[in-house]
């Protein structure tokens, strides 16, 4: 049995609420920079667009971009309108729905797998060992 010395849980809660206050300091400055970016980038795309608006070549063949569409847009619809192509159509939908089903399962089984087994990997029927990753964002809350 290993010996317990007082101060390792002070020095270790001291080491977690140092890295949680660096993370924090991270996090923050991150979101910050995001932000910067992002109000940079609006200011430049209007800058962009005000130098497509005051050309009259770009403003025509926009115009003319704007008619073909339209025209393409119409011929669509008319052929969605044919029994083979709705069919076709409702597949696809059914394809992506079924897909949809299958991969928020998955996402389930293997964050289950990953806690059960303490395992980051996963090897395929195939023999490929694949890393199980999560994809961790920071959305705004509403009224937290």
């Amino acid at each position: 049995m290993a010996d317990v010395v007082e101060g390792e849980v002070a020095d270790s809660s001291a080491g977690q609420v140092s890295l949680t206050v660096d993370l924090t300091g991270l996090i923050n400055s991150h979101i910050d920079q995001l932000e910067h970016h992002r109000s940079q980038m609006g200011e430049l795309r209007e800058m962009l667009d005000s130098v497509f608006q005051n050309e009259p070549t770009y403003q025509a063949h926009d115009a003319a971009v704007k008619e073909a569409s339209k025209v393409r847009g119409n011929t669509k619809k008319q052929l969605q309108k044919q029994p083979q192509v709705q069919d076709l159509i409702n597949r696809i939908q059914d394809h992506k729905s079924h897909m949809k089903e299958l991969k928020t399962a998955l996402s389930d089984y293997l964050q289950e797998y990953a806690s059960t087994t303490s395992s980051r990997t996963f090897e395929t029927t195939d023999g490929q060992l694949r890393e199980i990753v999560y994809d961790a964002r920071l959305v705004k809350g509403s009224n937290l």
